[in-house]
């Protein structure tokens, strides 16, 4: 179902429509907010307008949902990002578009807040199926990966380092040691 078709079928629909419309930050920004996320996250600017309308579907989770909710990596990315625009997300989106406050809680650390971080996002991944049907994995991956994989990721900035993947690692080893066999084959004739 399209975003407008769902909104009729979800619990509070007038949410939904608000969040749907909702433009984060300022409207007269020459850099916009989708324009400063795809930048600061190394995506297109299609990419940053999918994880925002994901992270509209996680503050109506947020609000609608009898339990606390976890956003997938991609989408705390926008939530990190939104906390920046303090005008906005306080004085405008929690009151008028969300009719709340959404704080952001990060974990305490530990194997406890581990496992309920685990079960909390894979409550969330329930919820967002049964209002929205299934999430995108590209955007909200099983709580395993979440959970155990996502943390483990460093955020660089490619101007300061070499990305190499590792499947072409084994190539470049390869090339590399060829590339040193016939200098010292020539070194040595």
């Amino acid at each position: 179902m399209g975003n407008t078709e769902r909104a009729s079928c979800l619990a509070e629909p007038k949410l939904w429509d608000r969040l749907f419309h909702y433009l984060v930050g300022p409207e007269d920004a020459a850099f916009s907010f989708a324009q400063r996320l795809a930048r600061e996250n190394g995506w297109s600017l299609t990419q940053a307008e999918r994880v925002i309308l994901e992270y509209k579907r996680f503050c109506y989770l947020a609000v609608t949902a009898r339990h606390p909710v976890t956003p997938s990596d991609a989408v705390d990315q926008v939530w990190h990002l939104h906390l920046t625009y303090t005008r906005d997300y306080w004085e405008r989106f929690c009151p008028e578009i969300l009719g709340r406050a959404l704080h952001h809680d990060p974990t305490s650390g530990g194997p406890q807040e581990q496992q309920r971080y685990f079960e909390q996002y894979a409550e969330t991944l329930k919820s967002y199926e049964q209002a929205f049907g299934t999430p995108p994995a590209d955007l909200w991956p099983d709580a395993a990966r979440r959970l155990n994989d996502d943390p483990r990721a460093r955020r660089v900035h490619p101007r300061e380092y070499l990305i190499i993947p590792r499947r072409a690692l084994w190539w470049i080893v390869a090339m590399g040691a060829a590339a040193l066999l016939v200098w010292m084959m020539i070194q040595g004739s």
